[in-house]
């Protein structure tokens, strides 16, 4: 294997499936969280709203057409846009950098008037009015060099041994960086064709299947035909001498392939990307349903990019750590597929792609299941507030937080899958990604709830409510003992580190063990203070809260209480006398029936009550303020008289 430097931060446990863990191992993500970070920064900047794009005409169909030299940092080319129009008009308006040059706008083969407005916006002036439902095209001749900044790019430039190479990243807005189009999350276009002309020691790559590939003198040119609907953002190109890889995986009883775009001098290194690629795409197909560009492929790019970019059907990756091919590859669901209908709801694509992570480690590396868990349990607990929903989406910082985007909204994908048991939560998340509201198009949180209660027949309001609009997490500390019969009684406490939220209602497990047998019991906390008898069969020397890190909390403090007693149906009767209530506690009963009656002094029955006993403690209570106050009888009995005692009622 090569020695990897610079740029690509490939270290030896990028590559390798084997590692050990380390944090060193999960730095990977703040790779992925910062060049997303910095690509919305560059691309929100100081220019008011994300995108000029009008409403009132949806896009069917985009041919695009490039000239990129990866030697040069600039863009040629045309455009042309199918598109609906939803509501008459005569003008219609396209995002555009006001960077660019357009030479000319052609409609229906005549030059059309336009005009570059405020907020990249290229207007369009038709002759006449466009009625709702019409159907037409427009053709955007442009070219030039498309914005930068020193931190990011959505039109890059860079080199490997001295190759130039030209690549885009377009999240979230950069996509009218580089080509006219409708920049937000509202419209996806139902398909598009790219076609790419380099020169002939280049060549291109990008959404979609490689249709042709021709040269004519001293050009090449690709031809990408894409047939899925597809976010603007998501539309990538990279142009150098790659080298080419077809393999294939098998889906279900479909085969399709899967492709690597490398430089020539990392070819071998990155065929663990395919690797790792033709390892998750059966299972996550298996659990959140066929891959969705099944009938094209999937592609990964290598570029200069730090951590990785879900270009529909073509990541581009910048190393082969498994758990960004997975992150990436995890998108294509969720993210891509179904994409966030706002940047609010980032954690639609970022959190579910996180947690994309752990199916794989799961999957194929679970020695690393548990200190994977811990990670993110310590680095979301690191402060005690944060929401995974994002109220300012003016603040990169705050969209792209690897704390609480990423690993706070994985988490929560986790508890989830927690709350609603493996067969519901899959069964749910297919739904929810083929429901005809989102799929191949925009979603947000509430259809995400709506589908998993559908699916469920649970009602998720309040832990919707709690663990994405609320901040931060629980923290418990719980109190237990056992009796002589092994039934233990539980208190669970819970505190939280946010004010926004009293109290996470939750299912907890409680796992009893000694140093022959061990079982998990699940209790259903919906109080404070609550407390739970349960019995594991056995006596227990140690007790664990949550230890399978199902919930995210940072602590779990237990403490075992000796036990009360030790004698076989001890009774304790209090208080005597009595001015309201009367409390008589079994301990450790060995009977299975209780029963309990009151006389007066002279034999008369005032109360009596029946109960079929367990194995557990129990106590019954009986008010006693009713009766008239003096001396009365108290028998305790199950077929025998157990006690009898004398109680005065005040």
């Amino acid at each position: 294997m090569k020695s990897i430097v610079s740029f690509f931060f490939l270290s030896a446990v990028f590559f390798s499936g084997h590692a050990q863990l380390t944090p060193t191992v999960y730095d990977g993500n703040k790779q992925i969280t910062e060049g997303e970070k910095k690509a919305y920064a560059h691309n929100h900047g100081n220019r008011g709203f994300t995108t000029a794009s009008t409403g009132n005409f949806d896009i069917n169909f985009y041919r695009c057409e490039w000239y990129i030299d990866p030697a040069v940092r600039a863009i040629s080319g045309k455009v042309t846009s199918y598109f609906t129009i939803v509501a008459a008009t005569d003008k219609i308006v396209f995002d555009l950098s006001d960077t660019l040059t357009v030479d000319s706008i052609t409609y229906h083969g005549t030059p059309l008037t336009f005009q570059k407005i405020g907020n990249d916006g290229l207007q369009l002036q038709f002759p006449g009015i466009l009625n709702t439902g019409q159907k037409d095209s427009v053709s955007v001749y442009y070219q030039g060099t498309p914005r930068s900044s020193v931190e990011f790019q959505a039109f890059s430039a860079a080199s490997h041994y001295g190759i130039p190479v030209i690549y885009t990243l377009s999240e979230p807005y950069g996509a009218k960086e580089w080509w006219p189009c409708k920049n937000g999350l509202t419209d996806k276009a139902d398909s598009m064709d790219i076609i790419i002309t380099s020169p002939a020691a280049y060549r291109g790559t990008s959404n979609g299947v490689l249709t042709s590939e021709t040269i004519t003198g001293s050009n090449k040119t690709v031809h990408f035909k894409h047939r899925y609907p597809i976010a603007s953002y998501l539309v990538a190109i990279a142009v150098t001498n790659y080298i080419t890889d077809t393999d294939s995986v098998q889906i279900g009883n479909k085969t399709m392939p899967v492709v690597l775009n490398t430089y020539p001098e990392y070819e071998n290194d990155f065929l663990y990307a395919t690797y790792t690629a033709k390892q998750c795409l059966p299972k996550f197909s298996e659990l959140f349903g066929e891959y969705p560009f099944i009938k094209e492929h999937y592609s990964q790019t290598q570029c200069n990019v730090g951590g990785g970019m879900e270009n529909q059907t073509n990541t581009f990756i910048g190393s082969t750590w498994n758990q960004l091919v997975a992150h990436e590859l995890g998108h294509h669901w969720f993210g891509d597929h179904v994409t966030c209908g706002s940047w609010q709801h980032i954690w639609l694509n970022e959190g579910f792609a996180n947690y994309m992570q752990f199916i794989f480690v799961q999957n194929f590396n679970s020695a690393l299941i548990t200190a994977h868990l811990q990670y993110y349990l310590n680095l979301i607990t690191s402060e005690p507030g944060g929401s995974v929903f994002v109220a300012d989406t003016t603040n990169p910082d705050r969209i792209f937080d690897n704390r609480l985007t990423y690993a706070k909204g994985g988490y929560v994908v986790h508890m989830l899958r927690g709350v609603l048991g493996n067969s519901l939560f899959f069964k749910g998340l297919r739904q929810y990604l083929n429901d005809p509201v989102v799929t191949g198009k925009f979603a947000t949180t509430a259809d995400l709830e709506r589908n998993l209660e559908q699916v469920s027949g649970k009602n998720l309001q309040s832990f919707f409510q709690k663990w994405i609009y609320g901040e931060g997490y629980a923290n418990y500390n719980c109190n237990w003992m056992q009796n002589t019969n092994n039934w233990a009684k539980v208190q669970i406490s819970q505190t939280t580190s946010s004010p926004s939220v009293s109290f996470y209602d939750m299912p907890v497990q409680l796992q009893f063990r000694n140093s022959s047998r061990d079982t998990i019991i699940t209790v259903n906390n919906q109080q404070n203070g609550e407390t739970f008898w349960v019995n594991p069969g056995f006596a227990a020397d140690t007790m664990l809260v949550d230890p399978n890190y199902w919930i995210l909390a940072k602590d779990r403090i237990v403490k075992k209480i000796p036990a009360t007693s030790t004698l076989e149906n001890d009774i304790k009767i209090y208080p005597n006398p009595a001015p309201d209530y009367l409390n008589i506690l079994l301990l450790n009963p060995k009977i299975r029936q209780l029963n309990v009656q009151l006389y007066t002094i002279t034999g008369q029955l005032v109360y009596k009550k029946q109960k079929d006993l367990t194995g557990r403690d129990e106590l019954t209570t009986i008010p006693v303020s009713q009766f008239a106050s003096g001396i009365y009888v108290l028998k305790i009995s199950d077929t025998n008289i157990i006690k009898t005692k004398k109680i005065i009622i005040k």
